[in-house]
């Protein structure tokens, strides 16, 4: 799948604002099954200084200033996209002829959880030791007993740790009601968990929390999903928006998405863009404005299908 997408950030303040400072993480990743092919970033008024830069983690983030008194700042990113392979992880639960070739990853596929928690802990191979920094707490996930005991209830003695993760994925989805007007980026857990409400950030931050509190590595996935309007209608302008997600790491495999918000693993018409820890890691767009008053902020997301060349 090919896409073109346009992300508009723009706010308006009251009284003009005379220097701010800000980072933009709105650059689709290149990985295994996307391919950023163009990416352009445009900032309104024009930036004193713009750099690009690669975080700790391997997203793309632009750091620009404005030192001009300004009303209004209006962030563009655009870029066009190339997703493809996904079904080949979302078909881990499918009956498959192996070969040589590939009896290695249906052994991961269907490693037990208890083997799989044993081998992320014990085992000393760089890439181990580095999924480990991804079990630890975060800022907007510290551990609590109510995601410990949430997540047990999938893990069964010698359950497949994906068949684990898919049966958790699905009853966050069950059991939490979408609610876009409940929460905010700032939102504690412990509220979302209680009320039982939320949005895909939520739900994004849960299914990682519950996987950290069994012990396992789990990242926080942020990008873009197309959305298809009605057959008989045409799709709106901007009517898009940002989406997240998150991923669990299996030994011998890699990491493995999940989308609890939409039940299901995350197809081709997911679109990365970046991944952290938690959401504080990846916020598209942040910083520090030197001024007073209030502010007004607008979104526009439009993620469309090309045809393929």
């Amino acid at each position: 799948m090919n896409y073109k997408i346009i992300h508009k950030t723009e706010y308006s303040y009251t009284y003009p604002v005379n220097l701010c400072y800000n980072e933009a993480r709105l650059t689709p990743r290149h990985h295994v099954y996307q391919q950023c092919n163009d990416n352009q970033f445009v900032v309104q008024p024009e930036p004193k200084d713009c750099r690009e830069r690669r975080d700790f983690f391997g997203n793309t983030v632009y750091y620009f200033t404005i030192q001009q008194p300004h009303n209004q700042l209006t962030v563009t990113a655009t870029s066009r996209v190339e997703v493809k392979g996904r079904e080949l992880q979302r078909n881990f639960t499918e009956a498959r002829h192996h070969d040589d070739s590939d009896r290695v990853t249906s052994e991961a596929e269907h490693l037990s959880w208890e083997e799989a928690h044993q081998q992320l802990h014990t085992d000393s191979k760089p890439e181990i030791l580095e999924m480990r920094q991804y079990v630890l707490n975060s800022p907007m996930i510290p551990a609590m007993p109510e995601l410990h005991a949430y997540a047990e209830k999938s893990f069964t003695t010698g359950r497949p740790l994906l068949e684990a993760v898919e049966d958790l994925s699905t009853r966050l989805y069950t059991d939490f009601t979408y609610d876009p007007g409940f929460t905010t980026v700032a939102t504690p857990l412990d509220d979302v968990i209680k009320h039982r409400r939320g949005v895909c950030q939520d739900f994004a931050h849960l299914g990682i929390g519950c996987l950290r509190a069994l012990g396992f590595a789990a990242r926080y996935v942020s990008g873009y999903m197309e959305t298809e309007p009605p057959p008989d209608q045409e799709p709106l302008s901007g009517a898009d928006a940002s989406h997240a997600w998150f991923s669990v790491y299996l030994p011998q495999l890699g990491w493995v998405d999940f989308d609890p918000t939409n039940n299901q693993m995350p197809t081709d018409q997911h679109i990365t863009v970046a991944w952290g820890r938690d959401y504080a890691d990846v916020t598209p767009l942040k910083g520090v404005v030197f001024g007073s008053g209030t502010h007004e902020l607008f979104v526009s997301v439009d993620c469309k299908r090309e045809t393929e060349a």
